[in-house]
């Protein structure tokens, strides 16, 4: 027996302002969530987006081509619901960065993570009002306490659907600093992605090219991405 899906039933998707923000209407009616809740975003350019999202389905939906209308409705469904649970989870990343845990060698690789990481131990110093301390090895090592403290404030400061994006930027990359770093648009996200990914390519440069893994990697670069475009989307200058 074929999985049953749900069809097609509006004409036209489109974009309304409210109070409280942007919902999206099909044919005039307000899309919901999951958790039944309105689908309202803060910015124009996001439900625009997000509509066209669902006016792009075709007889049948696939929701695995409304990633936006998905990061949306967990904005809205979880993190605003366990805002403070979300932002310690994400916080804690800070104490075990990883641009903070460098190899003992080979040179090769030490000298690729100095490159990628340094400039965002740099940014975290002068733009975050939070130097942390580095070193060589697996070692726990004790950041100090005003820095994380700023980097919490950092995190705990943001809205629902900017903590949904970062969620994802940190938890696929495993650093708050390349995170923050992208919903700052302090380096482009291409780059960031690629920052987080220097110990995969020297492995890949020492036993060569895995297809499986390569798989892996592509899904989690289109996620990273995605989630930094969400952020910009949701801004509501935007």
């Amino acid at each position: 027996m074929s999985e049953w899906k749900l069809k097609r039933f509006w004409k036209s998707a489109t974009a309304e302002l409210v109070e409280g923000g942007w919902q999206i209407l099909l044919d005039g009616r307000p899309v919901k969530t999951p958790a039944k809740a309105p689908l309202r975003v803060p910015s124009l350019a996001l439900a625009e987006a997000i509509a066209a999202e669902w006016d792009a389905q075709q007889e049948a939906i696939d929701p695995a081509t409304m990633p936006l209308t998905r990061s949306a409705n967990a904005a809205i469904d979880k993190v605003s619901t366990q805002f403070d649970e979300v932002a310690t989870l994400i916080a804690a990343y800070g104490e075990t960065d990883l641009c903070c845990y460098r190899a003992e060698g080979p040179e090769a690789l030490c000298q690729g993570q100095a490159e990628a990481w340094d400039e965002l131990l740099q940014f975290a110093r002068d733009e975050l009002n939070a130097p942390l301390e580095f070193c060589a090895g697996v070692v726990p090592l004790a950041q100090p306490g005003p820095s994380i403290e700023a980097l919490k404030a950092e995190v705990a400061a943001l809205d629902a659907f900017a903590l949904t994006a970062l969620h994802d930027l940190v938890s696929i990359s495993g650093s708050l600093l390349i995170g923050l770093a992208a919903i700052r648009e302090r380096f482009p996200a291409e780059d960031l992605w690629q920052r987080s990914r220097v110990d995969e390519r020297f492995q890949e440069s020492q036993w060569g090219y895995d297809e499986e893994a390569a798989v892996t990697e592509a899904f989690k670069r289109e996620e990273f991405l995605h989630a930094q475009r969400f952020f910009c989307l949701s801004r509501p200058s935007a």
